[in-house]
Formats: structure tokens, sequence, C-alpha cells
């Protein structure tokens, strides 16, 4: 059970440390993995606005340079601008500062074609067209949205101004711009892929983006417009896009002075790729920890149940050395019986014969306290001296009485014979010689520690006391020397109030401490 105790107290303890090391790590991870995660948003959410500034520079400067070109073409008409014939008339040298592919042209009052950068074009009439149509109807300029050219079939976006003449609308001067004018922007910005940049009309309407979508589109009831711009000019949100269906990080800002709105957009999937190949890092890292915690685990268990099986057969085996143990010493004291037994069928002098049978049942005694306690190693001084003395008073009936002060001493199995026929001679002579006649009287037994392995034994009576004369002669005197020699010890017989014997002795093995090496040794 001790083992096993032992084994559970070991288990807890690795599945503790165990628990605490994977919690530890997903803690760190988590903390990583955030981190990761927000570092991945803020530079993704940095990238866009810096694109849409960009974007902002250049809205704002081809606002500029269109509104010059239509300036500057509304001055070289001159006075009468007229209405279109079928020649259509040269203007590029109005638009030659202009940037990328532009295509610049004047329209007379009826919508129809006047001059164009390009003379050889087809005319066409663009009464229907936003940007005339406004114009027709009092606006002095106007900036379109996303268009697809008549000529080209190409998205384009429109500045237009109004011709007055004599008080009278004359017509309109109008400059386009491709839509793709946006993609040096785009590389530029260099976002990734599924990144855009635009420019949107302050009423919602697309006017130019790149990657160019499938065609115009209303944004008006888009999130940018609903709720964020009227609270701030600028910023930074996320949302799916109205043009193309995809998730974007999208930064924005108004562009001073213009119509324009200008946006920069990075696709959030390749904005978190390295939050992605973080989380994948995480993830093996968190799988590896799970499979050695999983084998260590395993393993801990295997060696608990190698621990339990080596355990049970430990305390099987001791249980067995147990009952050999209590086997012998019961075999033991049945031959004392048995020998005792057969002293007496001897013809022997009855003193000598129960001298004998008295020492014989103090050894008995001893090998009884072994047995039935399961001390092997060592025996109960207050139990095994009571033992020796109370079979010996059974003779004296109720005349002499034994009372004990014994402290709790352990005594070696190897001292405990030797204790036990101590006492049975002490006690012995005390109950020949210091009760004559029937006399009563009380005998009285004191065992007390002197040391670690040492005590004292006091047997005293209050009889008319013991010739000390005679210790030197008789029997048990010798007996008493020869298991005081086994004891290391020393006895004396005092007369006081009756008679007092005191020795004091060995009872346990005294630890020898070896001084070079440190350790403990025992004498044998």
């Amino acid at each position: 059970m001790a083992f096993r105790w032992g084994g559970q107290k070991v288990a807890t303890a690795a599945t503790t440390v165990i628990a605490v090391m994977f919690t530890a790590l997903l803690v760190l991870l988590g903390l990583w993995l955030n981190e990761s995660y927000s570092s991945s948003v803020r530079r993704s959410g940095e990238r866009a606005t810096a694109a849409s500034k960009i974007v902002a520079t250049n809205a704002s400067w081809i606002n500029a340079l269109a509104w010059q070109a239509l300036q500057r073409i509304d001055d070289a008409l001159g006075p009468d601008i007229g209405v279109a014939t079928e020649a259509v008339r040269d203007i590029n040298a109005s638009v030659a500062n202009l940037p990328g592919e532009v295509q610049a042209y004047v329209v007379d009052r009826n919508g129809d074609t006047l001059f164009s950068t390009d003379p050889a074009i087809k005319p066409v009439n663009i009464t229907d067209r936003d940007y005339f149509s406004a114009l027709a109807k009092g606006a002095r300029t106007y900036v379109s949205s996303l268009l697809v050219s008549r000529l080209t079939g190409e998205q384009i976006f429109v500045f237009s101004r109004q011709l007055n003449r004599n008080g009278q609308f004359a017509g309109a001067a109008v400059v386009s711009f491709q839509g793709k004018l946006l993609e040096d922007v785009w590389k530029t910005a260099d976002l990734g892929p599924g990144s855009t940049v635009g420019i949107i009309r302050r009423d919602g309407q697309l006017v130019a983006r790149y990657p160019v979508p499938a065609g115009p589109v209303d944004m008006s009831g888009y999130v940018l417009f609903t709720e964020l711009l009227p609270k701030a000019p600028s910023g930074i949100y996320n949302a799916t896009s109205p043009a193309d269906g995809v998730r974007r990080v999208v930064a924005y800002t108004t562009v001073e002075g213009t119509e324009f709105v200008a946006i920069g957009s990075a696709d959030a999937g390749v904005g978190l790729a390295r939050f992605w190949s973080d989380l994948f890092i995480a993830a093996a890292v968190l799988s590896l920890a799970t499979i050695g915690s999983f084998a260590a685990g395993t393993w801990i268990r295997h060696l608990l149940a190698r621990d339990a099986a080596k355990s049970a057969r430990l305390a099987e085996a001791l249980e067995e050395n147990q009952l050999l143990m209590r086997e012998i010493h019961h075999r033991v004291k049945n031959n004392f019986q048995s020998v005792q037994g057969l002293i007496r069928t001897q013809q022997l002098p009855k003193e000598i014969q129960q001298s004998l049978l008295d020492r014989i049942s103090a050894m008995i005694a001893v090998h009884e306290q072994i047995y039935s306690r399961d001390q092997f190693k060592n025996v109960s001084a207050r139990d095994l001296i009571p033992a020796v003395v109370d079979t010996l008073l059974v003779a004296c009936g109720d005349r002499v009485s034994v009372s004990y002060d014994i402290d709790d001493i352990a005594v070696s199995a190897d001292h405990a014979t030797p204790l036990a026929l101590l006492a049975n001679e002490v006690v012995t002579n005390a109950l020949k010689y210091a009760f004559p006649s029937g006399h009563s009287g009380v005998i009285a037994i004191s065992l007390k520690p002197l040391s670690s392995n040492r005590a004292c034994l006091v047997v005293s009576d209050d009889g008319v006391g013991f010739d000390t004369a005679m210790a030197t002669t008789g029997m048990g005197t010798r007996l008493i020397r020869g298991v005081m020699g086994q004891l290391r010890g020393d006895f004396i017989y005092e007369r006081k109030n009756g008679t007092v014997f005191t020795a004091e002795m060995e009872i346990v093995e005294p630890i020898q401490t070896d001084i070079s090496s440190g350790s403990d040794t025992a004498l044998w």
C-alpha cells in the first residue's frame, strides 16, 4: 500500500507538472498569436492608409490638370464656337500636359463633336450623357462616374466644363481619362494580391478603380458613405467590397478641393498571411507538445504499472518472508516447549528442573513476542519483561506482587533473549531468597533509557535481603554475568530495605559513524 500510495503521489506530481507546462505553452502561444494577429491587421491598415494617400495625391493632381486643360480649351476656342460640321478639328495643343492617354473634345450646344484630340475620330452625340445634360441645365462643371466609352469600349471617367458665349450655353469642353490610369498607382502601393485602389465621388458613385471592375458601381448605400464619412474624413475599416464581394481592409481619405474620396484596400486574407503562417507554426508546436505530453503520460503510466507490479511482488515477498519468520519463531517456541517436556520426564532435583524450565520459558516468551506481533527486528520491552516475570509468579500465588515501570523501549531481536534471561534470573533470585517461609512482598521492576542504545534495569524487592556474597558462586549469578557480557553491560547488587539489582546494558546495536566516508555503520 505504501508503494502504491507513493506511485500515486509521483503520478499526480508528474501529471501536474505536465499540465502546468502545457497550460504555460498554451498561454504563450495565445499571446504570441494575438500579437501576430494584431500586428498583421495593423500592418495591413498602415499599408492601405499609405496607398489611399498616394491615390489622393494623384487624384488631386489629375483634378487640377483636368480643370486647367478645360480652361485652356475654353480660352483657345475664341468668341464664337459655332456648331458641328462633318469635320472634327484638332485641339491636341490644349491638352499636351495631361497624364496618360487622355481624350479631349468639344461639343456644340446640340451635343455634337466640334473638336477632338483625334481629328479622325467619328463624331458622337452626347446629349444623353450626364456630363453634358448637367451642363446644359446650368451646371458650370461636372465630374462623371465610371463610364464605358462609346468610341473605344473602355472604362473612362470624364471632367466637363460649360462653354458660354454671349451669356448663352454654347457647348461643353470635355476631358476623359481611362480607368486603368490607376494601374501605376496600384503597382506603386504594392499592397499584394487582391488589393485595390480607387476614386469615388462623394455621392457614392465609383469614378475609377484598379483592378478595373465589371462596370459602374453605386456605393451610396455602402457603409463608407452611410456611417464612416459623416463621422470622419479619413479612416480604416473592414468590409466586403460591393464591386467584387471580396473582404478587405480599407483605408479612405477625402481629397481636399475635389469631389473625390481616395481608397486603398488590401485583401484581408493576404494581409493576414503572416498570421496564418504563425498560426500554422503554433498548431505544429501545439501538436508536438500534445504528442509529447501524451507520450510522457503513457510512459508515466507504464512506469507506474511497472512499479505497481514490482511493489506487488515485493509486498508478496515481504508477506512470504513474514510468514516464514513467524513459522520459524513458532517452531523454535514449540521446540523449546518440547525440550521442557523432555526435562519434566527426567529424574532431576526439583529445584534444578524448575530452574531449567523457567529459563526455557524466558526464551519461549521472546519467540512468542516476535511471531505473535510480527516484531522481527525489535521487541517491546514493555511487553517482553511482564511476559517473562508473570510466568514466574504463578507458583507464588498472591503473596508476591510485581509493579512495573517500564518505558516503551524497542529491544533488538539479538538482545531480547539475553534481556529475558536476565529478568528471569534476577526475579527468580528475589522470589527464592527475599521472601522465605511464605513471606509476602512486592517486587518493583524498572527499565529506563540511558541513550539511544543503552538502558538501565532496576529490580528491587522489600524482602529480607540477599546475601551479596552468594552472588559470586551461584549458577544464576554466572548466568547473569554471561548475559551481561552479551549485553555489554555491568550490574550490581545492593542492600537497601531489601535487595536492589541495577544493571546498565545495551538494548540495540550501536551505530558507528565512519568518519572517512561520512556513513553510518552498525557494529556487529
